[in-house]
């Protein structure tokens, strides 16, 4: 065989083996334009974290030099992660972030969100093979520590960047319609070290790609790709993807022996390992249409559900008890709707959701014993009270309402006085979770464009933390979720992450 086809042979089987031989999410990891200096990509599956190392002239001009790690996608999807340097690097100018490309040709059009070393934050194209590059007249300047969140969007045609600092919101700084760039497109993660004689390093975390359902759609028609089960230090904000299907399941629970979650699919529950593994069905007897509202008492010895009886207005769910160990279920409620949200740490009530002959949803306090309804909260024409939960110490009951106009967070009296508003802000603000300690509120909050009595799935929303003594929320967490995300209580025994559910 000749020299020059062995060479075409072996370049071959490294392209084969690069599409063989995936690095976490992504597909293939290459050099772009030939840079001087190789660059790599590696991936630690125990942390989930991509580390990124590149050369390059620059991402400018005509032509780019740079590394990439990519995949492709089609469609509408939304490009999230955690972005940070190593070192000082060389250059103020090196560059990371998200590249969508037509190809891996040097000169191909593209679109980029671009963190620079130097705190410059932006978004940036080639509109056409070959042209030269650009970029908006404003230029957004960033802290140089730290780590950036970067989310690029894409919508039809149109491609939005995303940022924030770590504990803000996202901010949008950037937006393009490109027309010249197919469905089918390379995404995934770049980095240049903007200087042919260097290679400059980088950490990627909590890298995820979604694929947003059509907006326009009622929301019975809109289907979404899959689901994934995640855990979360909420003092570093580090995400584990801890098991993933193309089924719909919600709202985990945290175990009290620490080591396992509990979440519910197809009217189902189902047992998980917190370090991954295959879902075991939990028996809840004959009661095989449960929904999203479960969770464990204080003392770790019941559960409760909320499970939907058949023929009966506004979808039948009535709430029982059975023991976590397994057991028959106990019936405690009559009335329906009635949705599971809180026990009392005494294990002798529980907090329910429901409507009591009204399209109002309150809260009550309902006997495990008798099935005794006490009305904690009496909300007029188009408010409404959901998501009550009891402190450890059982002072205060936390609950969202939506008195105000926008939902927030609030908190009363057992006896459902002394009611207090906890938050005050543009977002609408769901389902506080109390750390078992006591400390903390992890709540998830909406966008301002959301009815504020609803609380869809298949949108962008934040997961937040605040204490309970007092004090301004910041965010620990964006994805793409909502109802079914985080609905129930799903703390970690040690008070220090939470579990919850994204869809992609």
């Amino acid at each position: 065989m000749k020299l020059h086809l062995i060479l075409f042979v072996l370049c071959l089987s490294a392209a084969a083996r690069a599409q063989d031989n995936p690095i976490g999410i992504f597909d293939t990891s290459a050099d772009i334009g030939k840079p001087k200096k190789a660059g790599s990509a590696r991936y630690d599956p125990a942390t989930q974290t991509y580390t990124l190392k590149g050369g390059g002239y620059n991402i400018w001009f005509q032509r780019d030099e740079f590394h990439y790690l990519y995949k492709k996608i089609k469609g509408d999807f939304i490009l999230s992660a955690n972005f940070a340097f190593i070192g000082t690097g060389k250059e103020p100018n090196r560059k990371i972030g998200w590249m969508v490309r037509e190809s891996a040709d040097a000169d191909a059009a593209h679109i980029s969100a671009v963190a620079h070393g130097g705190g410059l934050t932006v978004l940036q194209w080639r509109l056409l093979k070959g042209a030269y590059m650009r970029d908006p007249d404003d230029e957004i300047f960033t802290p140089k520590k730290g780590y950036q969140i970067l989310q690029l969007e894409r919508i039809g045609k149109r491609y939005t960047l995303k940022v924030a600092q770590p504990g803000e919101p996202l901010q949008t700084i950037g937006s393009k319609e490109m027309e010249t760039l197919k469905d089918e497109v390379l995404a995934g993660l770049f980095i240049s070290a903007h200087n042919e004689e260097a290679v400059e390093e980088a950490r990627v975390w909590n890298v995820r790609i979604s694929r947003p359902v059509d907006p326009s759609l009622k929301p019975s028609e809109q289907k979404i790709q899959g689901s994934r089960l995640e855990t979360m230090n909420v003092f570093d904000g580090k995400r584990t993807v801890i098991y993933q299907s193309s089924a719909r399941f919600e709202a985990p629970n945290w175990l009290p022996d620490g080591k396992t979650l509990l979440f519910n699919e197809g009217g189902s529950l189902y047992k998980i390992p917190v370090q991954g593994g295959t879902p075991d069905k939990f028996s809840t007897g004959a009661l095989d249409r449960n929904n999203n509202d479960h969770g464990i008492s204080f003392d770790g010895k019941m559960l409760a559900i909320s499970h939907h009886r058949q023929g009966l207005t506004g979808g039948g769910s009535t709430v029982y008890v059975l023991p976590l160990g397994g057991g028959t279920p106990k019936q405690v409620t009559e009335a329906t709707p009635s949705y599971w949200h809180g026990w009392s740490p005494s294990g002798k009530e529980v907090l329910v959701v429901g409507q009591r002959g009204t399209p109002i949803f309150d809260i009550y306090k309902v006997s495990v014993d008798s099935g005794k309804e006490v009305n904690l909260t009496s909300n007029g024409p188009g408010s409404h009270a959901d998501g009550p939960e009891y402190s450890p110490d059982g002072k205060w009951i936390y609950y969202n309402g939506s008195s105000t106009g926008t939902m927030q967070l609030w908190r009363m009296k057992p006896d459902g006085t002394g009611k207090e508003q906890l938050t005050f802000d543009e977002y609408n603000d769901w389902f506080p979770h109390i750390s078992p300690d006591g400390k903390w509120i992890a709540f998830i909050s909406f966008m301002p464009d959301i009815d504020p009595s609803a609380h869809p799935a298949n949108k962008q929303v934040m997961l937040r933390l605040m204490p309970t003594a007092g004090g301004a929320p910041r965010v620990i967490g964006y994805l793409y979720g909502g109802q079914g995300t985080m609905n129930v209580p799903s703390w970690s025994p040690d008070s220090r992450q939470i579990a919850f559910v994204s869809y992609f």
